[in-house]
């Protein structure tokens, strides 16, 4: 497996990023040293995030109660990420130095102080389970949470946690061995975690606490530079080794301008003008737009702000983030990145866009009550309403409709976007011309998810594939083929063909979008085009394939809890004992199933990284040509039964 990822890898590189890849291997080698923390001594620490203090103290009840509760949950010895439970820890034992190699879901020990960084495999070795897992536990944000509890409650017990914490990681992960010092955003989320935690009370912590927090700051600011994520690789890996490089450099007074104007070009690449993220997932597209969020805070509050163009960025981000049904807001990959969080978090995307209203004082939809990051970027200006009609994000490539059918509210998104970012479009889904759909606010027609990376062998495919989404396929082939748990060796073009809304933001005005991809071409001759049109009473489907026919699958992957039954050409669809839609499709060639013991023999769904359900797939399969074939997706008004 290892030759065939790195063929699949050098395919994917242009010359000069295999001199790049060579010089790296380089460093690797002449960084191989065993000297400590020596080498590393503790600067004087200067105020990031000047007013955080302030912002903390001032904080609603609603926020005082999350924080105590996240507080609490950290000092009983209890820590809950990507979908796991870590074992409970004693009180009197709440950091100890294994804690930071322990996988939680085989429970064995990843390699500690003894190894080089860089000679444990963490892509290959799948008996040690998803690299994700032992990673999350060593970015400390617990203790931001910990902090902002101290502050209000002066609770001695967070104290001395804090202290514990900082102890054990710096004792037990010495610079550079271990897995924690692997891969560059890692270290740039720790050094942040660490950065906020000073903030808000490093007067409080004792003189070693302080000193072995300035050593982990120092060796970071060293590391982070010389294994930069470049080329392939530059997603919001970059931006989060650019944001700790920035905001390291305030807290030690060394921050270069090449790091600041490179942290404000990759805004500029992975936020597109239309606020859409690059890497065609909102989710990624949120935590990059948190680690440039709260850089502008930290560069504002110095007396240097981000430039304009910087905080439209962010700006537009958030507008997109208003077009997304809030409880169907993810697709492409997403695995639960946070730079400040309390912990779960359903609405991360949605957080973040109140936080950039907060931060530039634009009207907005506000966050949740207890929402953490309100605290350091403050509310919306004031309530927004709630968008309206079609639009269409031409940069990302996608569509997005909200309105009312048969007395319900509807919407629905149609992705005619590129596969991914860069030449591994490493985060992105074969996902084109697919559709999700909710009514009443719930999803109803969905993505299928992420569910895990590493660790998830076939079904990391499945899960990016394209049968598994709301589109056609042919042969039960991907538009795009997979070469990797993040590469693929062909891609998929799409584009948006024709758009016609009319009067988009009158409700009941009719539309039409089509759109077109490229991906079977080269193995089956043919052109599959959706063309998506408003009815009255719901959304006619057509699907083409031009140049041939072909035997194809059309698929509605159901969100789980949802049942369908079929009676000829028709499925019904219900949550409980309420009709909510019917799918009307050519024939009654049509498959619903649930589960299965290997992908593609049932519907699976991911709501979370980690997790998975079994839930209704219906499958239509029959020969589509030019000619195409129709699928009526018809919304029920509230009181048919």
């Amino acid at each position: 497996m290892r030759i065939g990822w790195y063929i699949n890898r050098l395919r994917s590189m242009e010359p000069a990023e295999v001199l790049h890849r060579l010089g790296e291997q380089r460093r690797r080698i002449a960084s191989r040293r065993d000297d400590g923390w020596a080498r590393y001594a503790s600067p004087q620490l200067h105020p990031v995030l000047r007013g955080s203090r302030e912002a903390v103290l001032a904080a609603t009840p609603a926020q005082r109660q999350a924080l105590a509760a996240a507080a609490q949950g950290t000092l009983a010895g209890q820590f809950s990420a990507l979908g796991r439970t870590w074992p409970r820890r004693g009180t009197d034992r709440l950091f100890p130095p294994e804690l930071w190699r322990l996988d939680p879901v085989t429970g064995g020990l990843w390699p500690g102080p003894e190894i080089y960084t860089f000679d444990i495999d963490f892509r290959h070795r799948g008996d040690r389970g998803d690299v994700k897992y032992v990673w999350e536990i060593n970015r400390l944000q617990q203790l931001p949470p910990l902090a902002a509890h101290l502050l209000l409650a002066g609770d001695d017990q967070s104290r001395m946690a804090i202290e514990a914490a900082i102890d054990s990681w710096h004792g037990a992960n010495p610079p550079f061995r271990g897995v924690g010092w692997a891969s560059g955003i890692e270290v740039a989320l720790r050094a942040i975690s660490l950065i906020v935690t000073m903030d808000l009370v490093g007067d409080r912590l004792g003189a070693a606490t302080r000193q072995q927090v300035g050593e982990i700051l120092a060796a970071s600011a060293y590391w982070l530079p010389r294994f930069p994520s470049r080329f392939s690789s530059a997603n919001n890996h970059l931006v989060a080794e650019l944001a700790g490089q920035y905001l390291i450099g305030l807290a030690l007074e060394t921050v270069s301008d090449a790091v600041r104007n490179a942290l404000l070009a990759e805004a500029h690449k992975q936020i597109l003008a239309d606020g859409a993220g690059a890497e065609q997932t909102p989710t990624y597209a949120a935590f990059t737009a948190e680690l440039i969020l709260l850089c502008a805070a930290a560069a504002r509050q110095a007396g240097k702000p981000f430039p304009s163009p910087v905080e439209a960025r962010l700006a537009a981000f958030a507008n997109f983030v208003g077009w997304l049904p809030p409880k169907a807001a993810s697709f492409g990959d997403n695995d639960e990145g946070r730079v400040l969080t309390l912990g779960d978090e359903p609405g991360y995307v949605q957080s973040i866009a109140a936080a950039i209203h907060g931060f530039l004082q634009m009207p907005g939809i506000a966050a949740a009550p207890g929402d953490f990051r309100a605290l350091f970027f403050g509310a919306p200006s004031e309530p927004a309403p709630v968008s309206h009609g079609l639009q269409t994000f031409t940069q990302g490539g996608l569509s997005v409709w909200r309105g009312e059918m048969n007395g319900r509210s509807i919407d629905l998104t149609f992705d005619h976007g590129p596969l991914g970012y860069l030449s591994i479009a490493a985060h992105g889904h074969a996902d084109a011309l697919s559709l999700t759909l909710c009514i009443d606010g719930e999803p109803v027609l969905v993505d299928p998810g992420t569910w895990l990376y590493g660790s998830g062998g076939i079904w990391r495919d499945w899960f990016r594939s394209t049968p598994a989404h709301n589109t056609l396929n042919i042969e039960g082939k991907s538009q795009s083929i997979i070469a990797g748990e993040f590469n693929w060796s062909h891609k998929a073009v799409a584009a948006l063909m024709e758009s016609e809304p009319g009067m988009e933001s009158e409700p009941g005005t009719h539309w039409r979008l089509r759109a077109r991809h490229d991906g079977y071409r080269s193995r089956f001759g043919v052109v599959h085009q959706r063309t998506v049109a408003y009815q009255a009473d719901g959304i006619l489907v057509t699907d083409q394939l031009l140049g041939g026919k072909r035997v194809a699958e059309v698929v509605f992957q159901l969100a789980a809890g949802l049942g369908a039954y079929r009676d000829g050409d028709t499925v019904m669809v219900l949550r409980g004992e309420e009709p909510l839609m019917t799918i009307r499709l050519p024939d009654v060639a049509v498959d619903i199933r649930a589960g299965g013991e290997a992908p593609g023999q049932g519907g699976w769904v991911s709501p979370r990284f980690g997790a998975r359900q079994p839930a209704e797939r219906i499958a239509w399969r029959g020969e589509v040509g030019e000619d195409g074939v129709k699928t009526h997706l018809t919304i029920m008004a509230p009181s048919q039964r």
